[in-house]
């Protein structure tokens, strides 16, 4: 079976690649995408002898299309689900983007208390706070997130041809080589998913305080971002995530996006594959 319910009864789909006693690697996806996102980096560190798991957030992808709970500690507590279903140890946990949310709340709450941790990666990812506050002016203004909210309300599918064709990718910079096929493969992950999820989904990502969690982590963690991240700006994200970690390593890409794992796999591949045997 490649679906879990959860203790709140909620059906989660996953996959679940490569040898079973071989070190797992579980991979949480961004929004509002689902565990295909992963296609670039499953392959690569299957074919690298690694058991590969990856599953589609509750109201993403495959998912149940549930009302409630989008939230990083459902999101936490899906994945430790999915973690205790397979019974997954001395696993390395990577989240991009919101994922990388997901995966600062699962280790801090779940994952090393249970002892189920040996690092974790976060690329492009949203911690400690995106949103703009009096103590985190750095951020974003709440009208970027809630032109988010009213993008997805009112025409959800043209907005989410507009992010990829545009900024995730960096679709939008002078000289870029544009893919179709990955803008389309981004809408087809985005639309397969709930609506209600989504629009929820944006307060998670952009409103959560995960100081606590990145101090709480203690596990090697490395923090990938691109200097030219048009989603995720790096000032407020990983320039203050790696100084928050106990033991956080900066690695920083020239020019790169927020989308780089799908841009940028021969580069980015390597350099987590050198992490998780390092």
């Amino acid at each position: 079976m490649t679906t879990l319910t959860t203790k709140d009864g909620v059906e989660i789909f996953f996959k679940d690649w490569g040898p079973k006693d071989a070190q797992p690697i579980m991979f949480h996806h961004g929004w509002p995408l689902s565990s295909d996102d992963w296609d670039a980096q499953m392959l690569f560190f299957v074919q690298n002898g690694f058991r590969v798991v990856a599953h589609d957030r509750r109201g993403h992808g495959r998912s149940a299309q549930v009302s409630d709970g989008h939230d990083m500690d459902h999101y936490a507590a899906d994945a430790f689900a999915v973690v205790e279903h397979l019974d997954l140890r001395n696993a390395v946990h990577i989240g991009h983007s919101t994922g990388g949310g997901e995966v600062a709340r699962y280790v801090a709450k779940h994952g090393e208390p249970a002892g189920r941790v040996a690092k974790a990666v976060l690329v492009s990812a949203v911690p400690p706070l995106m949103l703009k506050t009096d103590a985190n002016p750095e951020g974003l203004p709440l009208d970027v997130f809630d032109g988010f909210r009213k993008a997805t309300a009112d025409n959800r599918a043209q907005f989410f041809l507009d992010v990829p064709a545009g900024p995730f990718y960096g679709f939008n910079r002078e000289g870029a080589k544009v893919y179709p096929g990955v803008v389309n493969n981004w809408w087809r992950q985005g639309m397969m998913g709930s609506a209600k999820a989504h629009y929820d989904g944006i307060k998670a990502f952009s409103e959560t305080d995960q100081t606590e969690d990145l101090q709480a982590i203690s596990v090697p963690t490395l923090v990938m971002h691109g200097d030219d991240d048009q989603i995720v700006p790096i000032a407020d994200s990983a320039l203050k995530a790696v100084k928050l970690l106990k033991n956080g390593t900066l690695k920083v890409y020239e020019g790169y996006p927020h989308g780089m794992l799908t841009t940028h796999a021969e580069v980015i591949n390597p350099d987590l594959l050198a992490f998780i045997k390092g």
